[in-house]
């Protein structure tokens, strides 16, 4: 039995209950981790006001961790009881244990806490396949990102640059824009006072962008297409605002010749050697320094309500973590 967050029906914050959880030994090809941090995401709001589908009722919400391994199932090779690992998969993170898939665990050197682990992988993850798979950044390109105090932004804004991009940051507020900054972004744009089109083409000289990174959704679309330059790349991520509109693809057209995708990290994890791939050039870029993960809100597990109001009331900047 271990205390966990679960979902019995699909709503507010308040859906999310603390409460007793029966958790089995592990099955086969699993490992079962004591969990030390959790990560909080916005794709978990997705899950609990039903956004996204879960498999079955009830179910725990979450998914990136870090901790332990304290027993593993029949079949598991490559890892031991006692290993610090950190994980990025399937749903269960809200719990003070959890078992899992071995296929979905990456072993996690001892330069690398479990706080910063757990904040790092999905987020972490995220940005690994958005500069180099989404669209490839190269030295020289322009690129915009939205949200850029946010989780997944702070990660853009500081391994964008050290790629050689100019990173040009949207935020909400003057305090924002220096997190931002201090990241890495070039330049920032207070998108509530500020028309952040008309912002990029002066920053640009008219010359717009190579990609936008929009995490954003309906709040930030179609302009985001003003802000690419002819065949330019506009990767939509997620929609803390809410999801994006069908649109006739014409407009693609007629903004430029452009390009457009709606990629997902469990879609990269479902390729066979993707995750170590993408886990070893994150861990070398956190472990090594060059990529900080800025950890702003703690949360006991079971104050995930209250973390959860947080983040979509845009009160949360950097990474948030649940501690079990």
């Amino acid at each position: 039995m271990v205390k966990a967050i679960r979902v019995h029906e699909t709503g507010g914050p308040e859906a999310l209950q603390y409460e007793d959880v029966d958790l089995p030994a592990p099955g086969p090809g699993e490992a079962q981790i004591r969990q030390r941090a959790v990560g909080v995401n916005y794709l978990d709001v997705y899950y609990r006001t039903g956004a996204y589908k879960a498999a079955a009722m009830p179910f725990v919400p979450g998914n990136e961790g870090a901790g332990e391994i304290v027993a593993l199932g029949a079949g598991v090779t490559g890892f031991k009881v006692g290993d610090r690992v950190a994980y990025a998969g399937t749903l269960g993170g809200y719990a003070e244990a959890r078992n899992i898939s071995a296929n979905l665990i990456v072993p996690l050197p001892d330069s690398i806490s479990y706080e910063t682990a757990a904040a790092m992988m999905l987020k972490g993850l995220t940005a690994e396949y958005l500069l180099f798979h989404s669209y490839k950044v190269q030295p020289g390109d322009v690129i915009l990102v939205h949200a850029a105090a946010g989780g997944v932004g702070l990660i853009l804004c500081q391994w964008g640059r050290l790629l050689g991009a100019t990173v040009i940051g949207t935020v909400g507020s003057e305090e924002k824009a220096r997190l931002a900054r201090e990241a890495g972004a070039h330049e920032t744009i207070l998108y509530r006072s500020e028309d952040f089109v008309a912002r990029v083409r002066e920053i640009t000289g008219g010359e717009l962008c190579h990609v936008v990174y929009d995490g954003v959704g309906k709040s930030t679309f179609p302009a985001s297409l003003d802000c690419l330059r002819p065949f330019g790349t506009f990767v939509s991520f997620g929609s803390a605002s809410g999801p994006i509109a069908a649109f006739d693809l014409g407009l693609l057209a007629q903004k430029g010749s452009l390009y457009a995708t709606r990629p997902t990290l469990f879609t990269h994890l479902a390729v066979p050697g993707r995750l170590r791939e993408m886990a070893g050039r994150l861990v070398d870029a956190v472990g090594s320094g060059k990529v900080r993960i800025a950890i702003n809100a703690r949360y006991k597990l079971e104050e995930a309500a209250a973390a959860h109001r947080a983040l979509e009331g845009r009160e949360t900047t950097g990474a948030t973590v649940l501690l079990p």
